[in-house]
């Protein structure tokens, strides 16, 4: 009898898009998950040994003001590090969401200014609400300004990122470009996380607080405005033999709407 981990099973038992909502309910239910698991920890003192010791792995041990490896390494990192600003995100967001807007794209609209302006929301909050002092044990290779618990660039980078590879992915058709896209969001997120630590302006444990809640927050704001258009097209097909459909200002203006449910995987076709 197939287990509850056989994937081949439960795509062929619930179909694939189901297997999708499936799955990334799972992992928001793990971010979330995970990042209580490391306020307990990392506000108890659980994790010092842990942050220390990644710390000093990456400072040259005859001075903490020096990281490891060559100088082209530090540039890098310090450049790696913007992409995870406010500033470059606001930016990154404000461009995509124009461009979507001109598409007329109302629910990938409103998907990435809830996930953007409530990932920035919920991080400010947290912040002042945990008010964890920033790393003193190595130099501040760059410039810091608010508390550490939860890392900001790490939790708004996967907010970020994340959204927009949803939304890519869901207009292109091909699993592998789809995985791709997706994979590049991923690995961008890591980049930054990972270039806030060799820094010293978060402890490791910051960051893997970000990750775990941008992701999950990232995939929560997918899961909602899913269910809500598959209700939209629902009422929107029950509707369509005596009036107009109920999801219908979803659609581009002027632009019948296709009948049917929707493939809950693509965000951008709505």
């Amino acid at each position: 009898m197939p287990g509850l981990l056989d994937f081949r099973h439960l795509r062929a038992r619930f179909g694939w898009g189901q297997f999708v909502m499936l799955s990334a309910l799972l992992c928001c239910a793990l971010g979330l998950l995970g990042f209580a698991w490391l306020v307990d920890e990392a506000l108890e003192g659980g994790t010092r040994a842990f942050d220390e010791t990644i710390l000093l792995a990456l400072r040259n041990p005859a001075d903490r003001g020096d990281p490891i490896g060559p100088l082209w390494l530090e540039i890098m990192m310090r450049d790696y590090t913007a992409l995870g600003s406010h500033a470059v995100l606001i930016l990154i967001g404000m461009v995509a969401l124009g461009y979507i807007l001109f598409l007329r794209k109302w629910a990938s609209a409103l998907l990435l200014a809830v996930s953007f302006g409530g990932g920035m929301l919920i991080n400010g909050l947290l912040k002042q609400g945990f008010d964890r002092s920033r790393p003193d044990l190595v130099a501040h290779l760059a410039e810091v300004h608010t508390a550490s618990f939860p890392s900001g660039h790490a939790m708004l980078s996967a907010t970020c990122y994340l959204t927009l590879g949803t939304l890519l992915a869901g207009v292109t058709e091909a699993r592998r470009l789809k995985a791709y896209i997706l994979g590049i969001a991923v690995t961008l997120t890591v980049i930054i996380g990972m270039s806030r630590v060799y820094l010293g302006v978060h402890w490791p444990t910051d960051v893997l607080a970000g990750w775990a809640l941008g992701a999950a927050w990232a995939i929560a704001c997918w899961l909602a405005l899913r269910i809500w258009v598959a209700w939209q097209d629902r009422a929107g097909s029950g509707r369509s033999a005596g009036g107009p459909s109920a999801g219908a200002g979803l659609a581009p203006e002027g632009e019948a709407r296709p009948s049917g449910r929707s493939n809950p995987a693509a965000p951008c076709k709505h």
